[in-house]
Parts: structure tokens; C-alpha cells; sequence
């Protein structure tokens, strides 16, 4: 489930889990810390009221051989009695002292009970004593020793009752002190638990982090990386595969995205620099031809000016000749007419070379490309090669381009020509005449030979052919092509391949070339 998350979710796992490890860390620490903190306080508290309690007990255990019924030794009797109550009264402001800072937790009631007692056993001792005048002033000497047995023997009991009470109370306090030290087995075993099985528990998390933050997004950046490599090298058709679910696929997807469109522009780009390469070869042949045909159409347009002056002086000067030979007028005449009537076609047909050649604006003006077809499908069906073939034109009425009739005209007829040539009986030519965008588009279709990819890389190239009837100089094509673009329009020829049929789609500008120029440049400034 986590491998579909959000990289910022994951981060987010990974830094609570890091986290929670790191509060489990610092709590066991604590909790050792802690529990040696309070038994450290705890037993030094404890080794006090030991210090003061064994002070008291061996204060007790000096009283046990003093003789009260010896004048040297009740002083020092009664000297370690106030020397015991000072160790008494010391180790009780130790005890208050343990209980003020909470240092004993299981109370100090066994405590308190002997503190009375030795109190009580330290009143029993002075109450033991002999009152020395009334010793003293006592009877007979059997008497006074009997007196002196029963003192001695209470001194001895009270003293006897002290030392065990103030031993109990030393060993109270170091079974206490044990138990505080054994107590504080029990945190220090859950601390350390708790620390090397987090410690354990975290280094496996961490390795396991790593490697899963390896497989979401260092791989995913490794393969980001070689995709860009491979697309910097020129390989726009790869593509980044990434299913992580996350910001890395999406940023995968949007490279992808932008690759496509790279390598879209890209091919638009290298068929534009195709074309516009093929376009200049076109119009470099289409000029030498033009050179060439201007040379020609110079050299010849002389000699036919003089041929055509030559038979016109003839004809005018036959008239005198032809008054001695009439029966000759008739045929003279027509055979000089035949040669003026050649000559001026020489001169005309070099008159259209010379133009070509120049490759001037002809004037242009709105005409309606319905009515244009329909004049050239008017002359084509006389003609012997469209005999069996039908021709099917769809027209939209008013459709008017801004062009050069005539020259439009011999576009349009060198299309339809060029598709009965390559159509057999029963065939059909379709003429399609639509707008869109802008543009007046003019479709011929026919169900003819069709084009192999290699004839449609060359269709529009000088002197290419490959007419079935073997006829045709190859540049009807160029020259159509010639005229469309200079009017601003393209023409473009498709087919599915031999045998299937071709189109040739002409387009041409409704309004004159200025005047789109500057709309496009209008629109652009808004």
C-alpha cells in the first residue's frame, strides 16, 4: 500500500517511525536514568540512617559491661545514655531528612516503632540506675548486696534490650538497602530492553528505509536520469516507464508528454526542411528551365519574325506574278498563309516561354472556382482520352479565390488530363471544390494507377514522369506547382499505392496574399 503513496506521505512515514524509534530510545533511557537516579538518592539516604543507626548500636553495645553500683562506671553509664539519645536523635533527623525527599518508598513505619522503643528501653535503662544516697544509706551489708543484684540485673536487661533493638534497627535499614537495590533491577532490566531491542528494531527499520526510499526515488531519479541522457542524445522516441504512484511517475508522465511533443516538432520540422530542400531543387531546375527556355524562345523568336515579314512581302508582291499564272494564285496563297499562320503560333508559343522564363505577378482578381472547373470539364469532354471514364464534379456555388484565372485554369486542366490519362474505362474523377480555414480547397480523386511512395517523392520534380502513355515531358506538374505556390496556396498529391487510386489537393487563398498578411499581423498585434 505504501509503495502507491505520495512521496511527501512517505517521508512522512519514515520520519514517524524514525521518530517513534527515537522516543522509544529516550524513554528506556530515561526510565534507566531514572530508576539509578532515585537508588543512587535512595541508598545514600539509606548508608545515613546506617551510619547514624550504627553509631547508636555501638553506643549500646559500650553500655553492656558498665557496673552501675560502681561510682566510676555510672558516670559513664549515664555519659552513654546521653551519648545514645544523641544518636538517637541524630538518626532520626536522617530518617525525617529520607522521608522529606521521598526517598523510601515502602515507609518508614518499622522504623518509627523502634525509635520508640529504644526510647522506651533508654527511659527503662536511667529508671535502672540506683539512686546513689538511698544506695548508699541502705542496711546491713547482706542487705545493700541484695540491692546492688537487683540494680545490677535491670542495667543489664535495658541494656541488653537497647543493643537488640538498635541492631534490629541496622539490620532493617540494610535489608532496606538491598531491597532498594534489588527494586532497582527491574527498571534497569525494562531500560535496557527497551533500548537494545529498539536499537535492534532500528537498525533493521533503517536498513529497510534505505532500501525502500532506494526502490521510490532514488531508481525512479536513476531512470529519470537515463531517460533525459538518451532524450539529449536525440532519441525522442523513448519513453520513461515508471509505476510508483507517486510525484515521480507523474513527473515521468509529463516528460513523456513533452518528449512527444519534441519528437512531433521535430518531424514537422525535419518534413519542412524536406519539403522547403525539395521546393528549392524544384524551383533551381524550374529556373535553369526558364533559362533555358528564354534562350531558346530568343534565338527562335528572331528567325520567325523574319519569316513571318518574309511571306508577308510575298504575298503582297504575288500579285503581279500571279495575273501570268492564275491558275497557281489559289494554292500560293493558302500555302503562304499556312506558313504566316504557323509562324505567329511559333511566336506566341515562344511569347509563353518568355513569360515563363520571367516569372512575373500576373494580374489576379476574384474569380469564382466553380465556374473555372466547369469551363475546363466543358473543353476535357470532347476529348478522346476521357471516352468511357466519368467525371463527377461537387461544387459550392460563389466560391470566389483571389487568382489568376488563366493560369489557374491550366492548373486545373493538367490535373483532370493527368487523371484520365491513368484511369481506364469505367473509371471515375471525382472533383471536390469545399472551403475551410480560409482557404478554397479544390480535391481530385481519381480511381486510376495510383503512386508508389517513390513517384510521390518525386511527383512535383522537372522532367519527371510516369505517364502510361508513355507521353508528357515531366514538367506539367512543376509548372502547376510553380503557379499555386506563387499564389500562395500548396498542392499536395496522396495515394494508397499502385492500382488503389490518387488525390490531389490544391489549395488557394480567398483574399489576396497582402491582405492576409496583414490581418495575421492585425490579429497579432490585439
Amino acid at each position: 500500500m505504501a509503495y502507491q503513496w505520495r512521496i511527501r506521505h512517505k517521508l512522512l512515514l519514515g520520519l514517524g517511525l524514525v521518530e517513534g524509534l527515537l522516543g522509544l530510545l529516550l524513554a528506556g533511557t530515561l526510565i534507566g536514568l531514572l530508576s539509578y537516579h532515585w537508588t543512587m538518592k535512595s541508598i545514600d539516604s539509606k548508608l545515613g540512617e546506617l551510619g547514624a543507626a550504627e553509631a547508636l548500636r555501638e553506643t549500646v553495645a559500650r553500655l553492656t559491661p558498665l557496673d552501675p553500683t560502681k561510682p566510676e562506671q555510672e558516670q559513664e553509664l549515664k555519659n552513654g545514655i546521653v551519648e545514645g539519645r544523641g544518636n538517637l536523635a541524630g538518626y532520626e533527623v536522617r530518617l525525617a531528612d529520607t522521608l522529606l525527599r521521598r526517598r523510601d518508598r515502602s515507609g518508614a513505619h518499622y522504623e518509627q516503632l523502634a525509635i520508640e522503643a529504644i526510647q522506651s528501653y533508654f527511659n527503662q535503662l536511667e529508671a535502672a540506675i540506683p539512686n546513689r544516697p538511698l544506695f548508699e544509706a541502705g542496711g546491713t551489708s547482706s542487705e545493700a548486696g541484695g540491692l546492688e543484684g537487683q540494680y545490677k540485673a535491670k542495667v543489664l536487661e535495658a541494656v541488653r534490650h537497647l543493643v537488640d533493638a538498635a541492631t534490629d534497627l541496622r539490620n532493617e535499614i540494610n535489608t532496606k538497602l538491598w531491597w532498594n537495590i534489588h527494586d532497582s533491577y527491574r527498571p534497569y532490566r525494562l531500560s535496557m530492553w527497551i533500548v537494545l531491542s529498539t536499537s535492534g528494531v532500528g537498525g533493521l527499520l533503517m536498513v529497510s528505509l534505505l532500501r525502500f526510499f532506494y526502490g521510490w526515488i532514488f531508481n525512479p531519479i536513476r531512470d529519470l536520469e537515463r531517460g533525459v541522457h538518451r532524450v539529449a542524445q536525440g532519441d525522442f522516441e523513448h519513453r520513461i516507464e515508471l509505476h510508483s504512484g507517486d510525484e515521480m511517475e507523474e513527473l515521468a508522465a509529463a516528460f513523456n508528454d513533452m518528449t512527444n511533443r519534441l519528437d512531433e516538432m521535430y518531424r514537422d520540422l525535419a518534413h519542412q526542411v524536406n519539403e522547403r530542400s525539395r521546393q528549392l531543387v524544384r524551383s533551381e531546375r524550374l529556373a535553369s528551365v526558364g533559362f533555358l527556355a528564354a534562350g531558346v524562345a530568343h534565338e527562335i523568336n528572331n528567325p520567325l519574325a523574319s519569316i513571318a515579314f518574309c511571306s508577308e512581302a510575298l504575298e503582297s508582291r504575288l500579285v503581279e506574278i500571279l495575273t501570268k499564272a492564275p491558275e497557281d494564285g489559289e494554292i500560293i496563297t493558302k500555302y503562304l498563309r499556312m506558313i504566316q499562320e504557323e509562324a505567329f503560333r511559333c511566336k506566341a508559343i515562344t511569347q509563353r516561354l518568355l513569360e515563363f522564363s520571367r516569372g512575373g505577378e500576373r494580374r489576379r482578381e476574384p474569380t469564382d472556382l466553380a465556374d473555372l472547373i466547369q469551363s475546363v470539364l466543358d473543353m476535357v469532354q470532347h476529348l478522346q482520352n476521357g471516352k468511357g471514364k466519368e467525371i463527377v464534379f461537387e461544387p459550392i456555388p460563389g466560391l470566389m479565390a483571389w487568382v489568376n484565372a488563366q493560369e489557374i485554369k491550366s492548373v486545373v486542366l493538367n490535373l483532370v488530363i493527368n487523371a484520365l490519362d491513368s484511369m481506364d474505362e469505367g473509371g471515375r474523377l471525382t472533383i471536390t471544390l469545399r472551403q475551410h480555414d480560409r482557404m478554397a480547397e479544390m480535391v481530385f480523386t481519381d480511381s486510376g494507377c495510383g503512386m508508389s511512395p517513390e513517384i510521390l517523392e518525386n511527383i512535383f520534380e522537372p522532367f519527371f514522369t510516369r505517364s502510361r502513355t508513355g507521353k508528357g515531358t515531366g514538367l506539367g506538374l512543376s509548372i502547376s506547382h510553380r503557379a499555386i505556390t506563387q499564389h500562395g496556396g500548396e498542392i499536395e498529391a496522396t495515394s494508397p499505392g499502385l492500382n488503389r487510386g490518387s488525390t490531389f489537393t490544391v489549395r488557394l487563398p480567398l483574399q489576396p496574399a497582402e491582405s492576409m498578411k496583414e490581418e495575421t499581423l492585425g490579429r497579432a498585434a490585439a
